[in-house]
């Protein structure tokens, strides 16, 4: 008899699953767009209902395409972005926000509303936060639950779970309340290494009634990624998706370490390879078998992607979202989306292709930037600086204002990701954690442009795997080993995953790649200065 695995991926817009065999050879995908709310105030919120249902109706989809029997799937393996699900007594959605619309009871991982109480956290300088880079961010999860408290007392009080969206999803398909040492350990300060919540740390920041209750609202049993939940899929859940009851569900990870689990052991040895996940933000996944500590690199997280191994985690808060912004600033972006929609294309690949025609190859594009330099932390800087209060920065933008001078911006844009992925590599390994190639997943890296430049910008090699949807991949692994398909994650990750091709740095560009290298670091550090002074004078 035949055997699959279906991966499940809740992004930032979207839900996707994919099933695949046992050799990682993807069959099928399915996805459905999912809503979010924002508002001024960095205020991102979503409905967990949509995205339950939008996760039921992308497997039977994918099953359907992939024209299998649903009684050969064996697992399930589900990843999501960090955010925040609150719900009441009986599971019910309870509103983050406006009391109105009790169906939003998601704050999105990239929902900034809780930077004072990030900013409050750090300067009481608990010692977790040495396993966060020294500073915790506004992206996880405790400040969020501490601006609840503060600003939303009554849905804190009447909360009887506070999942991050992974934990939900599986709680959903399986009826377990455990949480993944994934989400806990990453965004919840949970010490993995020593299986254990620091009671003190809630008690400092204003959370003591979470230990006084044992941590019964946010996860008394974690287990690691890849371990079987429950009898499997409850009645409920199986008939929502199609398949069977008690088949296997799997503790899962954040979106992004489900791509890191796709994409570092396709080409050998995990620790030498940094898996990029590079989507409307990006994250840097470093494994390491003994703890790094990188002042502004979260981590060191113990058994948060591969069980028994230490992970540091970096990346940007924005990325795909960064240049979106960025060719959005310039004048000549509606001419340029009419010609990317005549040409049935997408605006980032259309904008790609049209440096190609006009360099002639990936490499050469850097010199349509020119003058133009791209520091792109619109939403702060998550590493090495850990710096929400980080802006963009943008240099040498003339009065042109045709398709081609944005082309030549949008190449900038991609440079400025390149160098600040460099920027935390090196940092990385000046602090214990070197690694020698990079991995990309994600659709903002899936143009060869991209690629190449990522390659030229770092000076290292750019492996791309063979499976197209490496993140998916991931997951399908934890339901692989969930399922008894393979013993463990360290077995099945380099047998689902091999690498397809090598993008390697053009070495005729070396010299000017490091030269935009120190431009971006002196416009970084002078904005830095300059919102420094003007915070020290008060204006």
């Amino acid at each position: 008899m035949a055997s699959y695995v279906i991966g499940v991926d809740v992004g930032t817009g979207s839900a996707r699953a994919g099933v695949f065999d046992t050799d990682g050879r993807m069959l099928a995908t399915a996805r459905r767009n999912i809503d979010m709310h924002r508002e001024d105030g960095g205020i991102a919120e979503q409905s967990s209902a949509q995205v339950w249902q939008a996760v039921c109706e992308t497997v039977r989809q994918s099953v359907a395409r992939a024209g299998i029997d649903p009684a050969d799937v064996r697992g399930l393996g589900f990843d999501a972005t960090c955010s925040l699900v609150v719900l009441g007594p009986q599971g019910e959605s309870l509103p983050v926000g406006d009391p109105a619309h009790p169906e939003r009871d998601i704050i999105v991982w990239m929902d900034h509303r809780a930077l004072e109480q990030t900013e409050r956290i750090n300067a009481q300088g608990h010692p977790v936060l040495q396993y966060v880079g020294g500073r915790i961010s506004p992206e996880m999860e405790t400040p969020k639950l501490l601006w609840l408290s503060e600003h939303r007392p009554d849905i804190y009080v009447r909360a009887a779970n506070f999942f991050d969206l992974t934990d939900f999803l599986t709680w959903k398909a399986s009826g377990a309340l455990d949480r993944s040492a994934c989400t806990v350990t990453c965004k919840w300060t949970y010490l993995a290494h020593e299986r254990r919540w620091d009671a003190s740390y809630f008690r400092q920041i204003g959370l003591a009634d979470l230990a006084d209750q044992d941590f019964e609202r946010i996860g008394q049993s974690v287990v690691d990624p890849g371990t079987p939940l429950g009898q499997g899929l409850t009645e409920t859940a199986a008939q929502a998706m199609g398949l069977l009851p008690g088949t296997a569900v799997a503790a899962g990870l954040i979106d992004a370490h489900a791509g890191g689990l796709g994409t570092v052991a396709a080409g050998g040895d995990a620790t030498r390879c940094l898996g990029y996940v590079f989507g409307t933000s990006s994250c840097t996944m470093t494994t390491t078998k003994k703890p790094a500590f990188v002042p502004g690199v979260w981590g060191p997280y113990y058994s948060a992607m591969v069980p028994g191994a230490w992970l540091n985690e970096g990346g940007q808060s924005a990325a795909g979202a960064a240049i979106d912004q960025l060719v959005k600033l310039h004048p000549g972006n509606a001419e340029a989306t009419a010609l990317a929609k005549a040409a049935g294309m997408s605006l980032p690949g259309w904008l790609a292709d049209r440096a190609l025609q006009l360099a002639g190859n990936a490499s050469a594009t850097v010199r349509l930037a020119d003058d133009l330099h791209v520091v792109p932390e619109f939403l702060g800087n998550r590493a090495p600086f850990a710096d929400p209060h980080a802006r963009a920065v943008l240099m040498g933008q003339g009065m042109e204002s045709g398709p081609d001078s944005l082309v030549a911006l949008y190449v900038a844009g991609i440079c400025g990701l390149g160098y600040g992925l460099r920027q935390i590599i090196e940092t990385q390994a000046a602090h214990g954690a070197p690694v020698g190639t990079i991995s990309i997943s994600g659709g903002a890296g899936a143009h060869p442009l991209t690629r190449q430049l990522l390659a030229d910008a770092t000076g290292l090699p750019v492996d791309i795997t063979e499976c197209p949807e490496p993140v998916l991949l991931g997951s399908a692994m934890l339901g692989a080993v969930a399922s008894n398909l393979y013993p463990d994650l360290q077995t099945a990750m380099p047998a689902m995953s091999r690498v397809a091709a090598r993008c390697l740095p053009n070495p005729d560009l070396r010299a000017l790649q490091d030269f935009r290298y120190q431009a971006f670091l002196t416009l970084q550090a002078t904005a830095r200065d300059l919102r420094n002074l003007a915070a020290a004078h008060r204006f």
